[in-house]
């Protein structure tokens, strides 16, 4: 039987004393598509960086891969997972063109450390296409909209065909046109073959796309419910994960939060 992609056991997670995760259990199996869902401070980046092996968990155990954490070279692994974070796009250089951005992740280097085959070339621009950022690829990165910069590091998280791709809240800084053709194409890349497992993170659950096979809520760095989207994407489930009276509307297979007073978001 097939290990899952990711799992979890009892993962707990403290910092000078303070929980920020605790009792953790996460099952992920090949084929399926997660989001991360919690409010701001809930645990979302702890937990991220516990999986892909930049945090070391209190207690618990992490298996990523069918590797467990402890016993496996996490430089290696790293090389199996694509990320895309603020925290990455704010070290790229700005004049660097979108293709030596999606160069880089060949190595995960920021910046371009050595000279790239006609190959490796050929392998940015099949990246490129398939997150349809094709027609940037000459283009200095300074000077594209937030939505090409997004396709951009997501073609730079995928040039190595990771088997897990993370994506902490993607849809920051778009507007709504830009985040629905953004969303659509995320569609797209989940229909390849050998497409990665996606861990989706966000806040906003209209961001939570058909494709989205299941969830897992954070709140206040305990799980407050995993499994699948049509079970948990509910009034009493969000109430309860955002401390408000919410109701829960589902429109052409999309999902959108309302709370008393304030148009759906």
């Amino acid at each position: 039987m097939p290990k899952p992609v990711i799992e979890l056991n009892n993962v707990s997670f403290l910092r000078k004393e303070r929980r920020i995760l605790g009792d953790i259990c996460w099952e992920i199996e090949s084929g399926e598509h997660w989001a991360l869902l919690g409010a701001n401070g809930s645990g979302k980046t702890s937990l991220l960086r516990i999986i892909t092996g930049y945090e070391w968990p209190s207690r618990g155990t992490v298996n990523v891969l069918g590797n467990e954490f402890g016993k496996c070279a996490i430089s290696g692994l790293r090389k199996h997972i694509g990320y895309v974070s603020s925290s990455i796009n704010i070290k790229l250089p700005e004049n660097d063109s979108a293709t030596d951005i999606v160069l880089s992740g060949i190595d995960a280097t920021i910046g371009l450390h050595r000279h790239y085959s006609d190959d490796e070339h050929k392998q940015a621009y099949a990246a490129m296409e398939k997150m349809s950022a094709e027609q940037c690829k000459d283009q200095p990165y300074s000077i594209l909209s937030q939505g090409e910069r997004q396709r951009i590091l997501i073609a730079r998280a995928i040039i190595n065909d990771p088997d897990i791709l993370i994506l902490d809240e993607p849809c920051a800084g778009l507007d709504p046109a830009a985040k629905e053709h953004f969303l659509a194409d995320l569609q797209v890349l989940t229909s390849h073959d050998k497409a990665p497992t996606i861990i989706f993170v966000t806040h906003h659950i209209e961001e939570i796309s058909p494709w989205i096979t299941n969830v897992f809520i954070l709140k206040d760095g305990l799980c407050r419910a995993s499994g699948k989207t049509e079970d948990l994407l509910n009034s009493e489930t969000l109430s309860g994960a955002f401390d408000c009276e919410c109701t829960v509307k589902k429109e052409n297979h999309r999902y959108y939060l309302q709370v008393p007073g304030q148009a759906k978001t």
